[in-house]
């Protein structure tokens, strides 16, 4: 089967010289749980490394001699949060022991930001106050922003016990790898109606997805409301079909028309003429394949772009993401598929209809409203 396209990747500006010793391996961080299948993702798409040592959300893969990866390395490895190339572990009993190796397994280099995340999100550890000392030690502002811009030298402190660290480095490009962890740094406002609009906040900044004021979009399984409350702020005119009742607040908006039944009670040609085709539907990932494919196959319906969650209801369901992928294919359109952050065993797929071209990220664009 085809592997999915690239994520398309911003050229960082020119920048500060790399470490001199730019690791023999790539740390890669996933969803807890998500490893196997990372690693399946890697056969396919980047052979030429092997696995090396793994713990429960970071796989590391040793680099064959010659292959030397560009400063921002960042393959499509799709359950990838982030990807730094590791320059070991280091041990100590206290954070200013570890600081100091750290740095020293480091070397010199200009480096413009530090980035730090537990391995495992159920780790105890003080990441602002390791962020801090890491800062003052390099003589870096203790005010500079968590998120690193684009063409920023990344010192990467990777938390894996409270006396062990990985240390490693990248160059920030594309919008996750400007994220501590390629963890979305957003939290969910109070004012949002479900999780689904932080999702789809994320979708839209790690894709770049270019949603305009006046398109119209439709999402099948709106309720209760919380990806049609992103779209709305964005400016569209959305439909939401689900028999179910939608939030208050998104019903009562001016901009939104609540279908009130199921998608495939909805006669085709009523999805004419929408720019965006949105889906966030907890089934099965090839009935939702099959809501989706019902309608851009009618005649007259060709939306500009797709917004699909798929869940996997078992991890070893994700073997079928190539088949899942070309059949987004075989309806014309080109797939980038990522599993987002603030999802959960679910990845999330941007299509663009074939000959439209795919928006690369904006990856100059700094999450936070």
């Amino acid at each position: 089967m085809p592997s999915p396209s690239p994520m398309p990747q911003a050229s960082p500006p020119g920048g500060s010289a790399a470490p001199r010793d730019r690791g023999e391996f790539l740390l890669a961080a996933c969803q807890g749980g998500a490893e196997e299948e990372l690693c399946r993702r890697q056969q396919a798409v980047l052979p030429e490394v092997r696995r090396g040592a793994w713990r429960r959300g970071a796989v590391t893969f040793r680099l064959p001699v010659g292959f030397d990866p560009p400063d921002a390395f960042f393959p499509d490895l799709v359950f990838a949060r982030a990807m730094i190339r590791s320059l070991g572990q280091v041990t100590a009993a206290t954070v200013p022991d570890l600081v100091a190796a750290a740095l020293h397994r480091a070397g010199p280099a200009a480096w413009r930001n530090v980035h730090v995340w537990p391995r495992d999100p159920r780790t105890d550890a003080d990441v602002t106050g390791i962020r801090a000392a890491l800062l003052t030690a390099l003589g870096l502002a203790p005010d500079t922003a968590a998120s690193a811009a684009p063409g920023d030298l990344v010192l990467d402190c990777v938390i894996d016990t409270a006396d062990r660290w990985w240390v490693g480095w990248h160059r920030a490009a594309t919008p996750a790898s400007c994220w501590p962890g390629g963890v979305y740094p957003v939290p969910l406002p109070a004012d949002k109606v479900s999780r689904a609009w932080l999702k789809l906040d994320e979708a839209i900044a790690s894709f770049g997805i270019p949603l305009a004021p006046g398109e119209r979009a439709c999402e099948l399984g709106a309720a209760p409301g919380g990806s049609c409350q992103r779209l709305l702020e964005a400016g569209l005119e959305v439909v939401g079909i689900d028999p179910a009742v939608i939030d208050p607040r998104v019903a009562n908006h001016p901009r939104f028309t609540h279908w009130r039944k199921r998608s495939r009670d909805v006669k085709l040609r009523e999805f004419r003429g929408f720019d965006w085709i949105v889906s966030d539907m907890n089934i099965d990932p090839v009935s939702t394949l099959e809501a989706i494919g019902r309608i851009v196959a009618e005649a007259g319906v060709r939306p500009r772009g797709i917004i699909a969650t798929l869940k996997v209801p078992t991890w070893p369901r994700a073997e079928a993401l190539p088949e899942w992928l070309t059949t987004f294919r075989q309806w014309g359109y080109v797939p980038l598929v990522r599993q987002l952050s603030t999802g959960g065993r679910e990845v999330c797929c941007y299509a663009t209809r074939a000959g439209r071209g795919v928006s690369p990220p904006h990856a100059r664009r700094r999450p936070g409203r």
